[in-house]
């Protein structure tokens, strides 16, 4: 399989060295979850996750005014009522989880409105930052529906049951500054300078020791549930993995020379 740049008919995959940049690109339709939007996404997964492929890292943005409105609804024509739970089960939940087996850090900006299940998929990345100008969004609420995707699993981890209630049962927008008060997003930025700072993070990500970031992402992933004697045995298992790699032994002998560490994701 060649690993070069193309384009798929709702976004974009560039390879920048061994960052993989995938914008989202339906700016008339802000950027909506449609069909195609599912069929392209699953392919842009099984491409990164093949061995072979060369990203260490995947930066998600979007072209136009909006990150992402979530369900195209235009898509939802047919017949009534729809089977929302045979959506959910066949397109959102294995985009939302083959995102977070992604073998590699996920880092996502946000240039503008993210909504719904658009929400839900900034919330399942790694590292979210996000311009000035962008706000979030439970849109769910709004036409009667329950928050998915996702959505009633990270928030109240990320920024507590009280705040998560009152954006899923109020649909009010949340901007970013706010967000960032959350615990939402770890950054805001100028809008003009969101893809350029971006990409500087993008790129140290990539550089970094991959087996570790995804292994970080599992452990934190775990210790929602477990009981601090179970965590400390999942670290213990986790850190005799990472012992064994050929990173951890770079990491060593860079530190005893005193030089930077050039790890290779191995």
């Amino acid at each position: 399989m060649s690993y070069s740049s193309h384009s798929h008919q709702t976004m974009k995959l560039v390879y920048d060295d061994t960052v993989a940049v995938l914008t989202l690109s339906r700016p008339d339709a802000m950027n909506a979850m449609n069909s195609q939007f599912f069929a392209d996404f699953r392919d842009v997964l099984s491409e990164l996750s093949q061995e072979e492929n060369p990203a260490r890292a995947l930066f998600i943005t979007a072209e136009g005014k909006g990150f992402c409105a979530g369900a195209d609804l235009k898509d939802q024509a047919g017949e009534m009522p729809p089977d929302l739970g045979k959506s959910l089960r066949e397109n959102y939940n294995p985009l939302i989880m083959g995102l977070r087996k992604l073998p590699m850090p996920t880092l996502v900006a946000v240039n503008g409105a993210a909504a719904g299940a658009g929400m839900s998929l900034v919330c399942a990345c790694d590292i979210a930052i996000a311009a000035d100008q962008a706000y979030f969004l439970q849109a769910f609420v709004n036409i009667a529906l329950i928050p998915d995707a996702g959505s009633t699993y990270f928030l109240p981890r990320m920024i507590g049951r009280a705040r998560a209630a009152s954006m899923m049962m109020l649909g009010e927008k949340l901007a970013a500054d706010q967000a960032l008060e959350y615990g939402l997003i770890s950054k805001v930025i100028k809008q003009d300078d969101l893809i350029s700072e971006g990409m500087v993070i993008a790129r140290k990500l990539a550089i970094m020791p991959t087996q570790a970031l995804f292994s970080i992402r599992k452990l934190l992933d775990s210790s929602e549930k477990n009981t601090l004697e179970q965590q400390l045995e999942v670290e213990a298992t986790a850190q005799q993995v990472a012992g064994h790699s050929e990173d951890f032994m770079e990491g060593v002998m860079a530190f005893l020379e005193k030089r930077p560490a050039v790890f290779k994701g191995k």
